[in-house]
C-alpha cells in the first residue's frame, strides 16, 4: 500500500476483516479511481452498473453542497464508504474524519480524497472505535437505519447510537442525518424497500425484520428529541437523498410541477402502481407532502438554534 495512503488510514481498531462490502465491484472502483480519476464521468456514461453510479457520481454531492459549513470547522463522517461525499467535506471544512467498517472501501476513499491533505479515516466498527475529539458536525448519511447491525446490547440501538454521537459533538455542534422515509410515496407506488429489496417492508413496519429500520417523520422527530436533540430542521431531497437533483426545506416546500422524474429507479427494477408525479402535485397542494417525501435530510442540534 502507498505510504501516503497508510498515513490517512487509522487501523488501530480494525479487526482485520471487512464486515461490509458490495463485492468485487469495489476492486473495479479502486482501479477506476487510480487510473481514471479525472474521467469518471466518461466511465459512468459507458456503464449501467448501479454500484458505480452510487459510489462515483458527483450528483451525490448535491445532498449537502449547498449547506453553509464553517470552513474552519471539523466533521466526523460515520459510514464514509468509498468517499462519495467525503470529497465535498474535504473541500468545505478544515478537518475531516471518516469512520468505516471496510479497509477496502476506506482505501478507495483515501485514493480519491487523500490529496486534499485534511482527511483521516478510522477503519473499524463504530461501536469499538474510541474518539476523544469533539466535532462541529457529525453525519449519518444512510447509516442510522443500520444501527441494529452494529450496536450490541439489550438497549434500543437507535438510542445508543444517538447518545454516543452526543459525546462527539461540540456544545453547538450539528448532527446531520440522511435517511429514507418509511412512508415515502415511492414505496406505495411500486418501489421495493431500499434495504431489503422487497415490496412494502417499511410500510408494514418491518414485520419480522430486525436488522434495519427507517422512520416516519413523527417517529424520527420523537427519537431525536428523546435523545436530547431539541431542534430538528427537516429538508427534503428529491427524488431521494442518494441522487438528489433538488433539496427543499420546511420553509420552501415543493409546489405542483416540481416532481418531474420522481419515479425513476436506478438501483433495481420496479413496478409502477401509481402516477407519482400527479399524486405528489396533489399532496403538495393539500399541504401533505412532508409526510410522504421519499427521504429526509435532518440537521439536529442539542442547543436552541440550528
Amino acid at each position: 500500500m502507498n505510504r501516503d495512503i497508510e498515513k490517512i488510514l487509522n487501523l488501530k481498531f480494525y479487526s482485520g476483516e471487512d464486515l461490509y462490502s458490495d463485492g468485487d465491484v469495489e476492486d473495479e472502483i479502486l482501479e477506476i479511481c487510480q487510473k481514471n480519476a479525472a474521467d469518471i464521468k466518461s466511465v459512468l456514461k459507458a456503464s449501467n452498473d448501479w454500484s458505480l453510479l452510487y459510489h462515483l457520481s458527483d450528483i451525490r454531492h448535491n445532498i449537502l453542497e449547498w449547506y453553509d459549513f464553517d470552513k474552519n470547522g471539523s466533521i466526523l463522517e460515520i459510514g464514509s464508504g468509498c468517499g462519495a461525499i467525503t470529497g465535498l467535506f474535504c473541500e468545505k471544512l478544515n478537518r475531516v474524519v471518516g469512520i468505516d467498517l471496510s479497509k477496502r472501501r476506506s482505501t478507495i476513499n483515501a485514493v480519491r480524497n487523500g490529496e486534499k491533505g485534511n482527511l483521516e479515516i478510522m477503519v473499524g466498527n463504530f461501536e469499538d472505535i474510541v474518539i476523544e475529539e469533539k466535532f462541529d458536525y457529525v453525519t449519518l448519511i444512510g447509516v442510522l437505519e443500520y444501527s441494529p447491525l452494529y450496536i450490541n446490547g439489550g438497549k434500543n440501538p437507535f438510542d445508543v447510537m444517538l447518545q454516543k454521537l452526543k459525546g462527539y459533538l461540540k456544545p453547538n455542534g450539528k448532527l446531520i442525518i440522511a435517511i429514507e422515509n418509511k412512508f415515502g410515496l415511492k414505496y406505495f407506488a411500486g418501489a421495493a424497500e431500499d434495504h431489503t429489496g422487497r415490496f412494502f417492508d417499511g410500510v408494514n413496519n418491518y414485520k419480522g425484520i430486525n436488522h434495519v429500520y427507517t422512520f416516519s417523520k413523527p417517529e424520527i422527530t420523537k427519537l431525536l428529541k428523546n435523545n436530547g436533540f431539541k431542534d430538528n430542521m427537516f429538508y427534503y431531497p428529491l427524488p431521494d437523498y442518494k441522487l438528489p437533483t433538488a433539496v427543499y426545506s420546511e420553509d420552501n416546500l415543493p409546489k405542483p410541477g416540481s416532481f418531474l422524474n420522481v419515479g425513476l429507479s436506478y438501483d433495481r427494477d420496479r413496478v409502477n402502481f401509481l402516477e407519482e408525479t400527479a399524486i405528489y402535485d396533489k399532496l403538495s397542494e393539500d399541504g401533505q407532502f412532508e409526510y410522504f417525501a421519499n427521504s429526509f435530510l435532518i440537521v439536529s442540534s442539542l442547543s436552541e438554534e440550528v
